[in-house]
């Protein structure tokens, strides 16, 4: 799958073993961090967190990316090299630390070494519910692939608006490619169960000035993804390198979206509250923690690897 790479909808078709995709990545795995994070929506990070791996690259680039250190679709973006046994012992690691999930964000360009390393650690005793946590940039080949390994998934819907995917989504395809991607997902798991951590539980975060496409995103998955989905609605946006300002969410906005959800029959599922210690969720993977220490801890195995590899934090500007 990395010789004519199809993983994503940018459907780039290069040899990832000879150069990188439009994710900025050949076929090594890169990991920038790995370890337990509280800061989930409950049920993913349970009592003592998620355990969380988070992959160097990302089919999208949206120029707001909180984790834009990592995320850049060029090789610069800051990561450590895995091989796929490396990657298998990380995700045991994870489990004898007391995760709750295995949560894998923005895997999409490294789909065929997860799945490698996937069945390598259930060989050996892996029993962690899966949470696949993607932007919703996804395309059939891979999904196809990934599927038969994920429990739950923590998947974005950004929006279905051309000029909002435009300014916030890296690309204005991105509307093209979520309905396939949701009929998809709810066509293999029509059911949500967040005890069991099954099913689907979709993501939207508010972008700034677009509360209208919101509102126009509430309603329409109440009437397509209602009953089978759960929603998290988040509203925090802070730009995270301080190169914009926006117009914060007014209390009648908040109190519009909340009273919304109600109108559609939305029950299940979360809304984050608005909050002035944002800036704390935006994380700085130079550091061993990128988070704030009462939501996340490292994994030892991890920073043993990091610093075995003694690879130079580099970070894209």
């Amino acid at each position: 799958m990395y010789e004519d790479c199809h993983l994503c909808p940018n459907a780039c078709g290069v040899d990832r073993h000879v150069k990188a995709g439009a994710c900025g990545q050949k076929d090594v795995v890169r990991i920038a961090w790995s370890g337990l994070h509280r800061g989930e929506e409950p049920p993913v990070s349970g009592a003592r967190g998620s355990g969380m791996v988070f992959f160097t690259g990302c089919p999208l680039g949206c120029r707001f990316c909180q984790n834009w250190q990592i995320s850049s679709p060029d090789e610069s973006a800051y990561g450590i090299e895995v091989g796929v046994d490396e990657l298998a012992e990380d995700f045991l690691a994870l489990q004898d630390f007391g995760a709750a999930t295995l949560n894998l964000v923005t895997g999409t360009h490294f789909i065929p070494s997860i799945i490698e390393a996937l069945e390598k650690a259930r060989g050996r005793g892996l029993t962690l519910p899966v949470v696949w946590n993607s932007s919703g940039y996804e395309s059939m080949e891979g999904l196809e692939a990934i599927d038969p390994y994920i429990d739950l998934y923590l998947v974005d819907v950004k929006t279905y608006d051309r000029a909002v995917a435009r300014t916030f989504c890296g690309r204005e395809r991105y509307v093209d490619v979520i309905d396939d991607v949701m009929d998809f997902i709810t066509s293999r798991h029509p059911h949500t169960d967040l005890d069991r951590l099954e099913g689907t539980l979709v993501r939207h975060l508010v972008f700034p000035g677009t509360i209208a496409a919101t509102r126009r995103f509430i309603r329409r998955f109440a009437r397509l993804y209602g009953d089978s989905c759960a929603l998290s609605l988040m509203v925090q946006f802070i730009p995270p390198k301080g190169d914009a300002s926006f117009e914060p969410m007014s209390d009648e906005e908040y109190d519009g979206l909340i009273d919304l959800l109600d109108e559609c029959g939305i029950e299940e599922g979360f809304v984050q509250d608005r909050s002035d210690d944002d800036i704390l969720w935006i994380p700085d993977f130079t550091r061993d923690v990128p988070f704030p220490s009462s939501f996340a801890d490292a994994l030892p195995y991890f920073l043993e690897l990091k610093h075995e590899k003694a690879q130079p934090i580099v970070v894209p500007t």
